[in-house]
C-alpha cells in the first residue's frame, strides 16, 4: 500500500513516514500544498493523509481540488479542533478527520480501517491471507507460518515477502523490488535488493526441505514452489 503524507511540518512528517514504513505502508512526503497536490494528482496512492493548514494550497483547497477528479481516501491531519472545522472537512471530501496531538497508533488504525473500506467499496473480495505450498502469510495480522511453524519477521522482510507472495510466479526485477518496498530507485552498485532476499531466505526456506524463494541471474527473483 502507497499512502503520501501532505504535512509542513518536517519533524511530524518524518515521523509519521517512519511510523507508516515501520507498519509495512511506502511513503512519500510532501511539504506544502502545490507539491502535495501535483503529486496527489499524477501519482496512485491508496490513501493521502492530508496537514489542514499549508502553505501554497491550505489542505481544504487541495482536497476541494484533488476531487475534481481523483476519489483517493484523504485522511486529514489538523490543529483546527472547532466542529464546524470537522464538518468542513468532510463536507469537502475528506473520509476522516484526526485533530493533532493525536495517538499515532489510532491514526494507523483509522489508516488500516480506511483502506478496508476502500476495498469493500470496490466491490472485489481482496483475500486477507496468501498462501502457496506450505508457506501461509496472513496479511491483517502480519502472521507468516510454514508447516504450521510461526516465522518471525522483521517489518521490511514482511512487505518483502508479501510482495513477491501477490505476485507468486512471476519474476521480480530487483529495481521493481526497491521500488516497491523500499519507495527508492534501484542503484545497482548496491546490494540491498539481495542482502535483504538472502536475511528473507534463512528464515523462510534454509530451515525447510524446499526453497520457494528463487533467483533468475541477471533478472531477480521469483517465489514459486519447483521440482526438485
Amino acid at each position: 500500500m502507497k499512502l503520501l503524507v501532505i504535512e509542513d511540518e518536517v519533524k511530524l512528517a518524518e515521523y509519521l513516514r517512519k511510523g507508516l514504513q515501520e507498519a509495512g505502508f511506502v511513503v512519500d512526503l510532501a511539504h506544502n500544498g502545490i507539491d502535495g497536490l501535483h503529486l496527489a494528482m499524477e501519482s496512485d496512492y491508496d490513501l493521502i493523509v492530508l496537514d489542514g493548514m499549508l502553505p501554497g494550497i491550505d489542505g481544504l483547497g487541495l482536497l476541494a481540488a484533488l476531487r475534481q477528479t481523483k476519489r483517493t481516501r484523504v485522511l486529514m491531519l489538523t490543529a483546527r479542533i472547532k466542529v464546524e472545522d470537522r464538518v468542513r472537512g468532510l463536507n469537502t471530501g475528506a473520509d476522516d478527520y484526526m485533530v493533532k496531538p493525536f495517538a499515532f497508533s489510532e491514526l494507523v488504525a483509522r489508516v488500516q480501517a480506511l483502506l478496508r473500506r476502500e476495498q469493500t467499496g470496490a466491490g472485489a473480495e481482496q483475500p486477507t491471507v496468501l498462501s502457496v505450498a506450505d508457506l501461509e502469510v496472513d496479511l491483517v495480522g502480519r502472521k507468516v507460518s510454514r508447516r504450521g511453524q510461526r516465522i518471525l519477521l522483521t517489518s521490511q522482510e514482511f512487505s518483502l515477502l508479501s510482495l513477491l507472495l501477490r505476485r507468486q510466479g512471476q519474476v521480480l526485477s530487483r529495481t521493481e523490488i526497491a521500488s516497491q518496498v523500499w519507495d527508492m530507485n534501484f542503484d545497482s552498485n548496491t546490494n540491498v535488493v539481495d542482502a535483504a532476499v538472502r536475511r528473507l531466505r534463512t528464515k523462510v526456506d534454509v530451515p525447510f526441505d524446499s526453497p520457494l524463494i528463487h533467483t533468475v541471474r541477471g533478472v531477480g527473483y521469483i517465489l514459486e514452489p519447483r521440482q526438485e
